[in-house]
């Protein structure tokens, strides 16, 4: 099981929601992100916008209520990802949709937002793909422009810390099962490319991998890289963060040669 660390007391719901609000209003809502966003109340997915809780150069990630949708029925809350638009960074993806079969019959040569509408859709299809290999992710909702939404996971409001803000019971368990949901992906033909501390989320005791935009299928030139370095960083974070000394190199090909395993 994973608790917040003790020096990050768990936020109080009310404390959290208070702070973040009052963020609201440094968003990124243009006119064109307006007519995307009301797709998602039109067709029942969200009723209300409420507050951010994340925020970086590719995108802006707020929580919202649930609408009537059956699709989000049950759903406390829904989580809304707004991709940037007026940001270069995302020229530096296109390795990561460049040899994706999926978006081949893409141009070489795409406007900033043109670039944003593929990631948000890639990461759509992404997630679906994950979810289908049974690996731990957001639900993914729907997608429309640059706006993706996703199940919360959390409670109260309160999201989910990631893996580096937490303190792991059980480490060794935990590491397993993120090596797993890594083997389970590649014998399901994806590879999720930025796997770290800093995209993992714990929840009850398990790890979610969230942040897939990035993720390619297998048959991409860099996919095998990809995993390779996947492998390398959460082994590297688990043995400086709690001692457990696996071999990368040993992993990576046990996950190549017996899809599905870690042995």
């Amino acid at each position: 099981m994973a608790r917040r660390l003790s020096k990050r007391k768990q936020k109080r719901r009310e404390e959290y929601v208070l702070k973040e609000q009052n963020k609201v209003d440094e968003g990124i809502f243009d006119t064109k992100t307006m007519i995307f966003l009301s797709k998602f109340i039109n067709k029942g997915i969200i009723a209300k916008l409420n507050y951010p809780i994340a925020r970086g150069k590719e995108a802006d990630v707020y929580v919202a209520d649930p609408g009537a949708a059956d699709l989000v029925k049950g759903m406390s809350q829904v989580i809304i990802k707004f991709f940037r638009v007026e940001t270069s960074s995302f020229f530096k993806m296109d390795e990561y949709v460049i040899g994706d079969r999926r978006f081949a019959k893409r141009k070489t040569k795409l406007s900033k937002l043109g670039i944003v509408l593929w990631w948000c859709k890639k990461e759509f299809l992404n997630l679906n793909a994950a979810m289908k290999a049974g690996v731990r992710v957001p639900v993914p909702l729907m997608f429309n422009g640059s706006i993706l939404a996703m199940s919360f996971i959390g409670n109260d409001g309160v999201p989910a810390p990631r893996l580096k803000d937490c303190e792991l019971d059980d480490p060794e368990g935990t590491f397993d099962k993120i090596l797993s949901d890594t083997a389970r992906l590649y014998k399901n033909k994806l590879v999720h490319a930025d796997l770290s501390e800093y995209n993992i989320l714990m929840w009850n005791g398990e790890p979610y991998l969230i942040d897939m935009g990035q993720a390619v299928v297998t048959d991409h030139p860099r996919a095998h890289a990809f995993l390779k370095r996947d492998v390398i960083n959460i082994t590297a974070y688990f043995k400086r963060q709690y001692g457990i000394d696996r071999d990368a190199e040993t992993t990576y090909n046990a996950i190549v040669r017996k899809p599905g395993t870690i042995a």
